[in-house]
């Protein structure tokens, strides 16, 4: 009997994981979403502990049929909330309602097998909760570590979920139908064998289409160019467009690279900070090899060093033949070299000293990504920069998330660095994925923003030749229309602009 709460405990930590990891993905800001999985379904198991009052009478029934229910809740939540992002665009509902049932249901379980485990073993109350409580924390102990080492990366969030749901129904089957035989009646043993095989089939025959099912999802989400999805040891990588000139990549659902516009990105990143010495260069991130494209228009760069934290992203780069275009085969210079690292660990181990310092990396407002936008971090880089070296970082947009960008921007002056924050405008691509994506990238959105930093002094932000959008404005115009966008008098900038706005501010 604790053989199957360990079982049953290990499926439930496995539920609440599939939730939070797919709400993160899906949703975006895991914090967030983490603490409203893991909250509702702690107040849901009380209410689930309150209702199982009505069901001790007949536990050995209840409990079967609740682990039924719960196999079949638990093991189709993540093909349900994805196929609510794929085609609905809005998986919020979904994920508080498969918190709600499937905390209700967890909770039920407790007082259930409190009642069952007196019935096998006459002992004391408080030894009966030892044991029970024991195998249902070890339990999920090791739900808790198959979940991120042995299912998501042997089998997928949808078939783990599913495979976990079968386990689940299989065990309270077992545990009901073998040891409390005698507490049912014919008719209660009738139903719950059909309620399980019935369950387990489901399962079965879902996970007999999850390959379709996913390919249909992803052509809602992302559209019918679908050329490449790979989930990494990492996050979820998808190549979509026929060619280098309709290229988008996103990871984990969100669009990291639009040929369209990269170019105005990617330029804007890296120029400004090149503006100076340029024998080495480091960027953080940029597995697509698109920052190192523009570094390496630079003839007196001598050695460029990528630190990315997948190596799938980088392989990609190198093999893909639409993605490498766009990179002009950056990885093939034999002045580049490629590191699979953590960045933030990475830089610790103090591998020299750098002219420029890129950090190419995920949005700030990406939870996972805070330490690498941290004072710490900038400390770090810091460190790693040779005497007149500057680093650029992309602070998200300053339009739409300012607090996000100046925190940014502070925790680089915490540091001990000197800044120059800027922006480009013109942005055509969003992040947006789903069924409203064809609309969100049919329209201009917010720009880039970045901010430029050197230890000494502040930076000279400079123009370079080779970035278009940035060589047509001088400083004074710079100055102005930094002016006039903070006071709010321009309701749109000219697509080639790129603005700086608290230029003028002595820090």
């Amino acid at each position: 009997m604790l053989a199957a709460v360990f079982v049953c405990a290990a499926c439930g930590l496995v539920y609440e994981l599939e939730l939070v990891a797919l709400a993160s993905y899906l949703i975006g800001d895991s914090v967030t979403q983490a603490s409203v999985v893991l909250s509702v379904m702690v107040f849901a198991m009380g209410v689930g502990s309150l209702l199982a009052k009505r069901l001790r009478s007949r536990a050995a029934v209840g409990f079967g049929l609740i682990e039924a229910a719960l196999a079949l809740v638990g093991g189709s939540s993540a093909l349900v909330l994805y196929a609510s992002f794929a085609w609905i665009g809005e998986s919020r509902y979904a994920l508080v309602g498969f918190s709600l049932t499937i905390g209700i249901l967890i909770g039920a379980e407790i007082p259930l097998l409190m009642t069952l485990i007196q019935r096998v073993d006459r002992q004391d109350a408080g030894g009966a909760v030892a044991d029970l409580f024991a195998a249902d924390y070890v339990g999920a102990l090791v739900g808790g570590l198959a979940f991120p080492f042995l299912l998501l990366p042997g089998l997928g969030q949808l078939t783990g979920a599913l495979g976990t749901g079968a386990v689940n129904a299989a065990a309270g089957g077992v545990l009901v139908l073998c040891v409390f035989r005698r507490d049912l009646t014919p008719r209660s043993r009738r139903l719950l064998i059909l309620s399980n095989v019935a369950v387990i089939a489901v399962l079965a025959v879902a996970t007999t289409l999850v390959d379709d099912f996913e390919r249909a999802a992803r052509r809602a989400v992302y559209g019918d160019g679908v050329r490449v999805a790979v989930q990494t040891e990492v996050q979820e990588v998808v190549l979509t467009g026929s060619g280098r000139s309709s290229l988008d990549l996103y990871l984990d659902g969100r669009l990291r690279v639009s040929a369209r516009d990269e170019y105005r990105y990617h330029e804007a990143l890296v120029h400004p900070a090149m503006n100076g010495p340029q024998t080495r260069v480091l960027i953080l991130g940029g597995g697509d090899g698109l920052a190192a494209r523009e570094v390496l228009r630079y003839p007196d760069v001598r050695a460029v060093t990528v630190v990315e934290l997948d190596r799938g992203v980088t392989r990609l780069a190198r093999t893909d033949q639409a993605l490498s275009e766009l990179n002009r085969h950056a990885f093939r210079d034999p002045r580049v070299t490629s590191v699979t690292a953590d960045a933030f660990n990475w830089l610790r181990a103090a591998h020299g000293r750098y002219d420029v310092v890129i950090s190419d990396l995920p949005d700030p407002g990406i939870s996972t990504s805070t330490k690498l936008y941290s004072a710490e971090f900038y400390g770090l880089v810091a460190e790693s920069l040779a005497p007149g070296g500057r680093l650029v970082v992309h602070g998200g947009p300053p339009l739409s998330r300012p607090r996000t960008f100046w925190t940014v921007e502070a925790s680089m002056r915490a540091a001990g660095l000197h800044t120059r924050p800027y922006r480009m405008s013109g942005r055509l691509s969003d992040s947006a994925a789903g069924p409203d994506r064809a609309t969100h990238r049919a329209r201009p959105v917010h720009g880039w923003g970045f901010v430029l930093a050197a230890a000494g002094k502040r930076p000279d932000l400079g123009l370079a030749a080779q970035a278009p959008a940035l060589r047509s404005m001088t400083e004074p115009a710079l100055l102005d229309a930094g002016r006039e966008a903070e006071r709010g008098r321009l309701p749109g900038l000219p697509p080639s602009t790129l603005v700086h706005p608290r230029y003028w501010e002595d820090r």
